[in-house]
């Protein structure tokens, strides 16, 4: 199995940020252009872009469309972007740009019927529903990771898989950009108690993080913070995978 390596590029006003724990207050913004950095991702391997638009987390619909329009007319590799889609309307905003797939989080959660639509209209494929989880990373929340549900993570994608998703991108939270580690237990979980395809996110930071996550069966990982900070790069991972 090939497992990818995804880069991720959030954005905030247009600029390349990251966030802490998933928190706006706690960001820290990089000065290379958001274009420039995937251009770069694309030059050392990269699979894919993984493209979060947390203004429009934030605001509840794409706000950065004009950044990633000029993302996606600078790269050749496929491009996923989430980040405030809660409208058909979006996601062919999105897809007329020539975005290859869009990630459902709120949506998926909080309006099943809306996303049995999506699939519908799109097809499996061009649909990935981001689980954001806290509280061990069992706990889904939504809305820009602030609300916090009491929906438990194995059991969501269980009923997910049921209607037609193919794939899901899982996070925890209380991980996310802290150079620690991901969690490999509920990741392992997913794997094993579904047949979705599992990528990755949150805490990744070195070459045995990624060789563990291959090995417990997920498609990929993201990886944001370890890249910006010169942790590792795309291309010593593809070297040395």
């Amino acid at each position: 199995m090939n497992f990818q390596i995804i880069p991720a590029i959030d954005l905030m006003h247009g600029k390349c940020v990251r966030l802490y724990k998933g928190e706006y207050s706690q960001k820290t913004e990089y000065f290379i252009s958001p274009t420039e950095q995937a251009k770069i991702f694309e030059n050392e391997g990269a699979d894919l872009i993984h493209v979060v638009d947390l203004d429009g987390a934030k605001a509840g619909k794409p706000r950065n469309l004009q950044t990633i329009a000029k993302i996606r007319g600078e790269i050749k590799i496929p491009i996923e972007v989430g980040g405030g889609v809660r409208k058909i309307e979006d996601a062919e905003k999105l897809f007329e740009i020539g975005i290859n797939r869009i990630i459902l989080g709120t949506l998926a959660i909080k309006q099943p019927k809306l996303l049995k639509e999506f699939l519908a209209k799109f097809g499996a494929k061009k649909i990935v529903v981001g689980l954001d989880a806290k509280e061990g990373g069992m706990k889904l929340a939504t809305h820009g990771w602030k609300e916090k549900t009491k929906l438990d993570v194995i059991d969501f994608a269980e009923e997910l898989e049921k209607i037609g998703v193919k794939r899901i991108i899982y996070t925890d939270i209380a991980r996310d950009g802290t150079l620690t580690f991901p969690n490999f237990d509920v990741n392992e979980r997913l794997v094993n108690t579904t047949n979705l395809k599992v990528i990755a996110s949150g805490g990744v930071t070195d070459i045995e993080h990624l060789r563990i996550l291959k090995r417990v069966g997920c498609e990929g990982a993201i990886l944001g913070k370890a890249l910006y900070e010169n942790e590792i790069s795309v291309a010593e991972i593809k070297a040395n995978l």
